[in-house]
C-alpha cells in the first residue's frame, strides 16, 4: 500500500512548484502519505468555497441561500434587537458577535464570553469588561468557554455537551429535550447550528418580532430570505435562527497556508510547517480526534482540564452544570467530564484554551496532551479518554505541531465575513460607549 501511494505522490501534479530541491520533494511526500494514510485522499481535508452552498453541510430542512446568509451575516452582528436584556441601560449594546467575532477566529477574545451587561471590545475582544452597573450575577457571561462557529458547518451537534441538534448522535434523546429549557428548542428537529442560533437568541436575551423587524430595516431582507412562508410567521425568533445558522456554515477557513497547500500551492507551508503536519498525521496521533475539513470528530472525551478560574472571569459559579460536560445532557454517569472535541483552524494570538480556559497557548495545549496527565483532580484516571496518554513527543516535534496549528491552519482574512455596516447604523459587533470609542465609530 505505502509503495502505491509514494509512486502515486511522486507522479502528482497537483502541486505548482516543480520541487527541484530533492529534499523538499521529500518533506512533501512525506506528509502527503500521513494525510491518505489516515484519511481517504487529500481532498478529505479541503473545506468548500463559501459560496458553493452545494458543497457545504447543510440542515436539508434548512437549505443555505444568499438571501439567508445575507440576512444572517447581518442580524448575527446587529445590536438594534438587543432589548431582552435584565438592564435597561443595556438596550442596543450586544450581538452574537460579542462572543464570536471574526478578530479571535469567531470565538471570544476572553476567557469568558459577555453578551449583555460588557462592555469595550479592545483590539480582538480582550479589553471586554463588566459595566460595574451590571450585578455580576445577572450580566449575561458564559459558565465555560465560548465555542467558536468557525467551520461549524462540520459539527451536526452545538455547544460543548452537543446539546443543541436533533440529529446524528442525538436522535432518540427526545427524554433528554427539557420542556421550558433551550433543550426543549431541539423538538423543532433541525441540525444543531440551527437549533443553537434559535435557542440562543432567547438565552441571550434577543428580541426579534415583526415590528423590530419593521422598524430597523430588515423587512425587506426577511421577505427575501423566507418569501414562501407566511407572513405570519416570517419575521420571528426561528427564521432570525435559521438565517444566522446558514451564515455561519459558510464561515470557513478555507484561506488558510493548509487549504492553499492541499488546493496545489505547496509553498504555502514552510518546511517546518509541513515536517508538523506530518507529525499530526502520524506519530502525534492527533488525527485520531481531529480530522476531516474541519480537524474535529463529532466525539466526546474526558481530557481531565480544569474549569474557570474564579480570578480569570467575572462570575463563576462552581456548582454550574456546565463543569460535566455531556453528562449535562444525558445524565449518563459514562458521559460526565466528556466534551465535544473542537475544530483547531484560527487559534493563533488566543490566551485561553480548552472548555475552562485553563491553558494559556497552542504550545502549553500539546505539552498537556503529550504529558497525558489530567490537571482536574474531579476527573478520575478511569474516565479519562483511552486517546489521552503520553505521546513521547521530544521538544522539537512539539515546536513544529505548534508552528503547524498556529500558522499552518490560520486564515488571515476572516474579515471577509464581516459586514461593512448594519442597516440600523449601529456599530459592530458592541454598541456600548466604550466600545464605540475602540473601535473608531462613536
Amino acid at each position: 500500500m505505502k509503495q502505491f501511494i509514494y509512486i502515486v505522490l511522486i507522479s502528482s501534479v497537483i502541486f505548482t512548484s516543480c520541487g527541484d530541491d530533492k529534499e523538499e520533494d521529500i518533506i512533501d511526500i512525506q506528509l502527503q502519505e500521513a494525510l491518505i494514510n489516515v484519511g481517504q485522499n487529500l481532498d478529505f481535508y479541503k473545506l468548500p468555497s463559501s459560496t458553493d452552498y452545494n458543497k457545504i453541510p447543510q440542515d436539508p430542512n434548512n437549505p443555505i441561500t444568499a438571501a439567508k446568509v445575507e440576512l444572517g451575516q447581518l442580524l448575527f452582528h446587529e445590536s438594534v434587537f438587543s432589548t431582552e436584556g435584565k438592564f435597561p441601560f443595556t438596550k442596543n449594546e450586544y450581538s452574537c458577535a460579542s462572543c464570536h467575532h471574526a478578530g479571535a477566529g469567531f470565538q471570544s477574545g476572553l476567557a469568558q464570553g459577555v453578551g449583555e451587561g460588557g462592555e469595550g471590545f479592545g483590539l480582538m475582544g480582550e479589553g471586554r469588561i463588566r459595566n460595574t452597573l451590571c450585578e455580576a450575577t445577572l450580566c449575561d457571561v458564559q459558565p465555560i468557554r465560548s465555542p467558536t462557529v468557525l467551520n461549524s458547518a462540520y459539527q451536526p451537534l452545538m455547544l460543548w455537551n452537543g446539546q443543541f441538534g436533533a440529529t446524528s448522535l442525538n436522535e432518540g434523546t427526545d427524554a433528554y429535550w427539557t420542556p421550558d429549557t433551550p433543550k426543549e428548542t431541539n423538538n423543532l428537529g433541525f441540525e444543531g447550528l440551527e437549533i443553537q442560533a434559535i435557542a440562543g437568541l432567547t438565552v441571550h436575551r434577543v428580541g426579534i418580532t415583526p415590528e423590530a423587524v419593521d422598524q430597523h430595516n430588515y423587512k425587506d431582507l426577511f421577505d427575501d430570505a423566507f418569501g414562501e412562508m407566511n407572513t405570519s410567521e416570517r419575521y420571528s425568533a426561528v427564521t432570525a435562527g435559521l438565517a444566522i445558522a446558514a451564515y455561519e456554515r459558510t464561515i470557513l477557513s478555507n484561506e488558510s497556508p493548509f487549504q492553499n497547500y492541499l488546493n496545489g500551492n505547496s509553498v504555502a507551508l514552510t518546511d517546518n510547517q509541513k515536517e508538523g503536519a506530518t507529525l499530526f498525521f502520524s506519530k502525534a496521533e492527533c488525527y485520531s480526534c481531529h480530522t476531516g475539513p474541519s480537524l474535529n470528530k463529532m466525539e466526546f472525551h474526558a481530557l481531565g482540564m480544569n474549569e474557570f478560574d474564579p480570578s480569570q472571569v467575572i462570575h463563576y459559579n462552581p456548582d454550574d452544570p456546565a463543569q460535566f460536560g455531556r453528562f449535562t445532557f444525558t445524565g449518563e454517569e459514562a458521559d460526565k467530564y466528556q466534551f465535544k472535541t473542537p475544530q483547531l483552524y484560527n487559534l493563533k494570538n488566543l490566551k485561553f484554551f480548552g472548555h475552562g480556559a485553563s491553558l494559556s497557548s497552542i504550545k502549553e495545549v500539546i505539552e498537556y496532551k503529550n504529558n497525558g496527565v489530567a490537571e482536574n483532580s474531579n476527573v478520575s484516571e478511569s474516565a479519562l479518554s483511552s486517546d489521552f496518554k503520553p505521546l513521547g513527543l521530544t521538544e522539537t516535534e512539539i515546536d513544529k505541531i505548534t508552528d503547524f496549528i498556529e500558522n499552518g491552519l490560520y486564515d488571515a482574512n476572516l474579515d471577509r465575513y464581516v459586514p461593512s455596516a448594519l442597516p440600523s447604523g449601529n456599530c459592530l459587533p458592541n454598541n456600548d460607549e466604550v466600545s464605540q470609542v475602540d473601535l473608531g465609530c462613536e
